[in-house]
């Protein structure tokens, strides 16, 4: 049985020509910054989000908890969306690494400029700790997908400066960002002091995020990413993959929408199943189960039986994710599939 593997974008696979660049990769000792291909992809992404330097790390999650390291100081408090990457898939790493907390604001991913305010605990009280970074998720997993509106994202960011607050992007997902809302990298990026973005999901590299901002912050990052464990050596190898991305994955990211966009439409009609068509702006689908139908594992073991996997993203909430090596044809040949368990009921 051919299997429709639906569950997230980064169980892409690299494609034959991003394997051979990475075969012909220009490495170097990394530590030293002397691996070329390393330094390249960290100035083409620095570039893109005009931004002053970038460093290359192996994964998202690292990304951000690096960026948590540089822009916070244990005891501080972070202002962050409800259900955000940081605070929910990180295993506890905010409180561990950097003996943060966080207070949520908002709904469905989002939230205002009034939300942040209202949130704002200002320096020297006697008992609230200090709010000094807020964080913003775009697009946002757990909210489907959804585009943080970039005006929102302004009055944010101005709002959070204007208390000396300092602001950061969890843009695992901004390529689909950029896509879907046709602005360029750099106008999504503009209002963030930091910015982490990773190749391994929409861009389909098989390893590698970044961290993006001011020199000094790169400067202090570099050093965080050695102590973490994620300080790495002839990694061109794998930095190669990324601008074959760059080059090559950035153009077909709007097939990965439309296709979610196919599902979507399939399913959301349906009797039992809540879904926000409206939300569904990138290449992610999460519906809802009313409580006369199954639950999101039986739902999710059916479709596996009939080869399609999908993620329980809840007890009654359940994801799927476009990407790269899933066709148009594969997607409609899902969204059949999955209407047909849903209707049983």
């Amino acid at each position: 049985m051919t299997r429709i593997d639906l569950r997230s974008d980064t169980v892409t696979q690299p494609t034959e020509g991003m394997r051979l660049a990475m075969a012909k990769a220009d490495v170097g000792d990394d530590q030293y910054g002397e691996d070329p291909s390393v330094n390249l992809l960290q100035e083409r992404i620095a570039k893109l989000l005009d931004k002053e330097a970038a460093i290359f790390v192996p994964s998202g999650t690292m990304a951000n908890q690096t960026a948590l390291k540089i822009l916070t100081c244990p005891g501080d408090d972070v202002i962050v969306s409800e259900e955000a990457h940081i605070l929910l898939h990180e295993s506890g790493a905010s409180g561990a690494n950097s003996g943060i907390q966080f207070t949520v604001v908002g709904a469905d991913g989002l939230f205002t400029a009034d939300d942040f305010l209202e949130a704002y605990k200002a320096p020297g009280h006697v008992v609230l700790p200090p709010t000094t970074l807020v964080t913003i998720e775009n697009t946002h997993n757990r909210g489907s997908g959804v585009l943080f509106p970039q005006d929102e994202i302004v009055s944010i960011c101005s709002a959070a400066k204007a208390q000396g607050i300092r602001s950061l992007c969890d843009g695992a997902r901004l390529f689909n960002a950029a896509t879907a809302s046709g602005q360029r990298l750099s106008e999504l990026a503009a209002p963030f002091d930091v910015v982490t973005l990773a190749l391994s999901k929409g861009l389909g590299c098989p390893v590698g995020s970044l961290v993006v901002g001011r020199a000094g912050d790169m400067k202090r990052a570099k050093r965080v990413r050695r102590m973490f464990g994620g300080a790495m050596r002839q990694s061109g190898i794998l930095a190669a993959a990324g601008l074959y991305a760059l080059d090559n994955h950035l153009s077909r990211l709007s097939e990965d929408h439309e296709n979610a966009k196919l599902i979507a439409e399939k399913i959301s009609g349906l009797s039992g199943v809540i879904l926000d068509f409206k939300k569904i702006q990138s290449n992610i689908v999460i519906w809802s189960l009313e409580e006369n139908m199954p639950d999101a594992k039986r739902i999710v073991a059916q479709a596996k039986e009939e080869g399609v996997l999908l993620n329980v993203f809840g007890t009654r909430r359940v994801r799927a994710v476009t990407h790269l090596n899933v066709s148009r044809k594969e997607c409609i040949q899902a969204a059949d599939i999955l209407s047909r368990i849903l209707e049983r009921k």
